[in-house]
């Protein structure tokens, strides 16, 4: 088991999962989901499936993964106990306009004149691009979004769309 102790459950996201071990050193490889490089850096913490605090002691890019050492991860054994867990970590602050899946559940949808329309239930990812799943079960474009601010999101939808 990692060393590092249990966590604190909380609001995280999740940002990657652990593959097998990668020499005998306990480096393993990481694939990460999320784009955010502080993810990967030096000292990041990560949490596992199981509540287990990791901390990032060295990363390097490798085949289009990571190799990773977690403090404390010493040798091959234990760093196959990690292997197929997710990673969690908490949110970061996000940055201008950015949309996050987590920052929009829950969100009050209104048109350009101020009429609510619902809140926003689910995203789900289409090729296209994200649908904003309505708690009415009305499906909106993710792309019709003209403006968030606190707690509400704007958008310009085509006449007749929520009466399909």
């Amino acid at each position: 088991m990692p060393p590092a102790g249990r966590a604190e459950p909380g609001l995280r996201l999740e940002v990657g999962r652990i593959g097998r071990p990668h020499g005998v050193i306990g480096e393993v490889a990481v694939t990460f989901t999320s784009d955010r490089s502080e993810r990967h850096e030096v000292g990041a913490i990560l949490f596992t499936d199981d509540n287990w605090t990791l901390v990032i002691k060295k990363s390097r890019p490798h085949q289009g993964r990571w190799l990773i050492f977690f403090d404390g991860i010493n040798d091959r054994n234990a760093a196959t106990v990690l292997q197929g867990n997710r990673l969690y970590a908490d949110a970061l602050p996000t940055e201008g306009n950015d949309l996050w899946v987590h920052e929009l559940i829950g969100v009050l949808v209104v048109d350009g004149a101020e009429k609510e329309i619902g809140r926003i239930a689910a995203v789900h990812d289409n090729p296209a691009h994200e649908l904003l799943e309505l708690d009415g079960g009305a499906l909106v474009p993710i792309t019709f979004i003209t403006e968030k601010r606190d707690g509400v999101v704007v958008v310009n939808i085509p006449d007749g769309l929520l009466d399909l």
